[in-house]
């Protein structure tokens, strides 16, 4: 089917989504509670939106459509707390972080809904190992144009996103030594990585994506799994690339760095993108799924190097007035804790030394999710 008009929206309003893990109480493996959960869920009034993901073991919360942090935390804040209290209801945790430490994919269990089985036919184990858990930022455009300036515009600062999002260390029992495992997975589908280089709407649409749709390889924007793929039946860019956070504290505060980010970058004051910055792209990924914090990355347009820590702080401070000016001054000060302190990639490895298992670092987990803050 023809690609969705872009439907322009009010610029730089946010939208979160949250992929997040149902877990026993009694051994802390991801359990298949997602039936239950959504049926339970269904019975009153979500503060939100909550829909199945593709095993049963998770499911996947979004938020209305904001404008300042205060309001998306708070409704983050209400959507929490409604999960915890329907978890307790069914003896299921509920967490963050981008994979769990030691479940196995083998033993998951596709949700009975016709676009999951289709995946699964199509990609055959990797639906399963999609058992992984991200948060996806929505930001409002008020052009396709705008939409496609953007999307190129931000590859510069995606590890920015990976580093401070990271909580996926560990995969299948072992440590990993990445601080974002979970971005490994998503490379495995051959329409992940980054979107073509195209800055106009009319020409991602005609030249690009009608193309892809006569070769039967797509049917929608839903196929490509990129980094930041537009989504013109909402109006906006959708940044993917994040791990989801072990509080909806982090999760509000990462969607208001992006909302910052893209002020800054629609007044038109940094150079323009070029295909050429995507020279480094993928060693810049790599580097802060790896190292994270400690990760080295490349300047597309002045080659200097430095650590992802140094240039995340370059960039907040530089950020901050457009944040005050967004009221999103507390979420910028949250990742500058971030940067200090750690990820919650560190915080998760620090839990499985003090407690000992991968058990204790689910169980951190879940205490993490439901008292928030850190």
């Amino acid at each position: 089917m023809p690609l969705a008009t872009f439907k322009a929206s009010k610029a730089l309003t946010l939208g979160v989504e949250l992929e997040l893990q149902l877990v026993s109480l009694s051994d802390f493996d991801l359990v298949e509670a997602s039936p239950d959960m959504l049926e339970l869920l269904g019975r009153g009034s979500f503060p939100g939106t909550v829909v199945p993901e593709i095993t049963e073991s998770m499911i996947e919360i979004s938020t209305d459509v904001h404008s300042r942090h205060a309001d998306l935390l708070s409704q983050l804040h209400a959507i929490r707390d409604a999960l915890v209290h329907a978890g307790d209801m069914l003896n299921v945790g509920v967490c963050g972080g981008g994979a769990h430490p030691f479940q196995q994919w083998a033993e998951r269990r596709i949700f009975s809904k016709p676009r999951f089985k289709e995946v699964s036919a199509l990609y055959g184990y990797l639906a399963k190992q999609f058992t992984i858990f991200g948060q996806h930022v929505h930001v409002g455009c008020e052009s396709g144009d705008d939409a496609m300036f953007l999307l190129h515009s931000l590859g510069r600062y995606i590890p920015h996103f990976i580093a401070l999002s990271a909580s996926s260390p560990f995969v299948q029992g072992s440590d990993t030594l990445f601080q974002s495992a979970r971005l490994n997975s998503v490379f495995a589908f051959p329409l992940s990585g980054r979107a073509p280089f195209l800055l106009r709407w009319n020409d991602f649409e005609a030249d690009y994506f009608a193309h892809m749709e006569r070769t039967g390889i797509v049917k929608s924007m839903k196929d490509f799994y990129w980094d930041i793929r537009p989504k013109p039946e909402y109006g906006t860019i959708e940044l993917r690339v994040c791990d989801t956070p072990l509080t909806v504290e982090r999760a509000a505060a990462l969607a208001c760095y992006l909302q910052a980010l893209c002020l800054g970058l629609l007044q038109r004051d940094e150079p323009p993108p070029a295909e050429s910055d995507y020279l480094v792209y993928n060693y810049n990924r790599f580097q802060a799924c790896r190292f994270g914090l400690d990760g080295t990355v490349v300047d597309p347009k002045t080659y200097a190097t430095r650590t992802v820590r140094e240039d995340i702080l370059a960039t907040l401070s530089r950020l901050m007035p457009h944040a005050h000016a967004l009221e999103a001054g507390a979420a910028l000060e949250h990742l500058l804790g971030v940067v200090h302190a750690g990820s919650d990639a560190s915080y998760l490895r620090q839990q499985h030394r003090e407690r000992g298992s991968a058990e204790g670092i689910v169980e951190a987990a879940i205490e993490r999710f439901r008292a928030g803050k850190p």
